[in-house]
């Protein structure tokens, strides 16, 4: 029973992980950036998942998009796990803190737009130490930042946005399926 229960939790993983990859094709353009829902789905499988496993699917969604479609190396597809491991995984932490088990729309709203914000600090960190790495002058790390820091805002404000109407939209039918205590258990 046990083997059955674990290999249950894998598949919710990876059916999230591959919604996340998945999503992460569909984009438009938005005053010059480009909009994606993919930080919306990992935060979307923090809340329906809890920290641990809804950042793996988060994590492992994104990395995957990056190593087989976005052209980048590994280092970089182990930066993309680990931001969005902890934008999922700190939504989660919120949004079931003080036993809400993510039943609170306002604790959901507030844990979105926490591990969303929680990505963007992460991007820029990243986007910095990259900068000086290259050894940019700081001036040049400013402009490189500050000319990224609109189109995660952007994709932040979506994903804040998204996250908790879907989680909403989808929680009842998952919570009458008997779904979704599996994917947390």
């Amino acid at each position: 029973m046990k083997q059955t229960f674990a290999l249950r939790k894998i598949v919710y993983i990876a059916v999230l992980a591959a919604l996340v990859c998945v999503v992460t094709f569909f984009r438009f353009p938005l005053l010059g950036s480009k909009v994606h829902f993919a930080n919306a789905m990992c935060l979307l499988s923090g809340l329906l998942m809890g920290p641990l496993a809804g950042g793996l699917a988060a994590g492992f969604g994104s990395a995957l998009y990056d190593a087989l479609f976005g052209g980048y190396d590994f280092i970089n597809c182990v930066i993309t796990f680990v931001s969005k491991f902890l934008m999922a995984w700190v939504c989660a932490k919120i949004a079931f803190a003080a036993d809400k088990d993510a039943g609170s729309h306002g604790w959901n709203i507030a844990a979105s737009v926490i591990g969303a914000l929680t990505y963007v600090a992460l991007y820029m960190l990243k986007t910095f130490v990259f900068q000086l790495i290259a050894q940019s002058p700081m001036e040049t790390v400013l402009i490189t930042m500050g000319s990224k820091l609109p189109a995660s805002l952007i994709n932040a404000v979506a994903a804040m946005i998204a996250a908790p109407i879907l989680y909403t939209a989808l929680r009842p039918a998952l919570k009458r399926a008997g779904q979704l205590d599996q994917m947390r258990a």
